[in-house]
């Protein structure tokens, strides 16, 4: 059973991995693209997160080029995207690096979308989840792949409330664009 974060609004943090990158010969890893399969799949996230009412009114991308670009397709399909902002710590970071970043959304904020990389990524969602909705937790566990979407919700006043064990693991999914 989940433990509340507290009393307050419902909240969400929609957890996006980058979609799939290349690997040019002899760019730094940061400067990494996406691949052709990545510029299909983030649009089709964009998609994904439009359909099922998880549009942000926040972003929090990672500076990697294959974190923007898949910032870029994915908001693309909406008709007016929030804000972003592109944080460094983002990239190379730990779950518990990535929850101090969440923890400085502004308390207006409802749904924050969190852009970066795995393995961080997955931990944090483990990490936050007190418990999961159907397989979800199972389906983190085994894998969280590029494109990858997980769905946290919880009760609080500030994101600063957000701990450990305090959010369910509402939605994971994982969106793809159609080859060709």
């Amino acid at each position: 059973m989940t433990a509340r974060a507290g009393s307050g609004p419902l909240r969400r943090l929609v957890v996006l991995r980058h979609a799939k990158s290349a690997w040019p010969e002899g760019v730094p890893d940061q400067l990494r693209p996406l691949a052709a399969r990545g510029r299909r799949d983030a649009p089709a996230a964009g998609r994904a997160l439009a359909e099922c009412d998880w549009l942000p009114d926040l972003a929090v991308c990672s500076t990697a080029v294959r974190a923007r670009q898949t910032w870029e397709l994915a908001s693309g399909q909406w008709g007016t995207p929030p804000p972003v902002r592109h944080d460094r710590r983002v990239y190379a970071a730990g779950a518990s690096d990535l929850l101090e970043v969440v923890r400085e959304a502004p308390p207006e904020v409802e749904t924050l979308l969190l852009v970066g990389h795995n393995p961080a990524l997955g931990e944090l969602v483990l990490e936050l989840a007190g418990d999961g909705l159907d397989d979800t937790l199972d389906r983190v566990r085994t894998k969280f792949p590029t494109s990858a979407i997980a769905v946290l919700a919880w009760h609080g006043t500030a994101w600063t409330a957000l701990a450990p064990g305090t959010a369910l693991l509402t939605a994971m999914t994982v969106p793809r664009g159609a080859p060709g």
